[in-house]
């Protein structure tokens, strides 16, 4: 098997992840998500999140660890891919030391390379609906459950990477399509961005 290549996107080190779920989510914004596959490399640029921090009533860890969730007790840094509804996967990061259930959900991107392959992962030309919304966002990337658990400190089939600039105009809102805790304000975008998920009311 061929070393892994980083094709100028080097992998952002746990060490540069903020330890706490909120700071991670705030932070996620403007990084990248890359995406080594088959057809070639996919990029997108983060443009929102939703924070699930420890004890948060509407996160998947509230419950306790599971086979299904462990890995968001896992240390920060790594992939957690689950199927919401049976119809779509949803990519998120854990984001806590090992042992505390928490994480940071990956709404939308921008996408940046390999545009034509997205479009054929989706089925749809628009380059505005690629990847907004975490549904479309891990169609457009090839994203599901084998992807689970995967290091997105480390080079390979699925990592974090810096952005361009750092993102400086975020927005924060409520959280999308929550029936618990849906008050608290745990969701960051980039504003003025057009790739931005979610009713226009929220993100002013």
């Amino acid at each position: 098997m061929p070393a892994a290549t980083d094709h100028g996107y080097p992998a952002i080190a746990r060490s540069e992840l903020p330890s706490d779920t909120v700071a991670l989510a705030r932070y996620l914004i403007g990084k990248l998500v890359v995406r080594a596959t088959p057809e070639g490399v996919l990029s997108g640029r983060v443009v929102e999140t939703e924070a699930y921090p420890a004890g948060d009533a509407a996160g998947h860890a509230y419950r306790g660890e599971t086979p299904r969730n462990h890995v968001l007790f896992g240390c920060r840094g790594h992939a957690y891919v689950y199927l919401a509804y049976g119809v779509a996967y949803m990519l998120n990061v854990s984001s806590e030391a090992a042992g505390i259930g928490a994480g940071v959900l990956i709404r939308a991107l921008e996408p940046l390379k390999g545009i034509e392959a997205m479009q054929r992962n989706r089925g749809v030309q628009s380059l505005r609906d690629l990847a907004r919304g975490p549904g479309r966002l891990a169609a457009a990337l090839d994203i599901d459950r084998r992807l689970d658990g995967v290091d997105l400190c480390r080079v390979g089939p699925l990592w974090l990477a810096q952005g361009v600039a750092e993102a400086t105009d975020i927005g924060v809102s409520t959280r999308i399509g929550l029936s618990r805790e849906a008050e608290r304000p745990l969701r960051f975008y980039a504003r003025d961005n057009r790739f931005v998920s979610g009713p226009k009311a929220l993100n002013r």
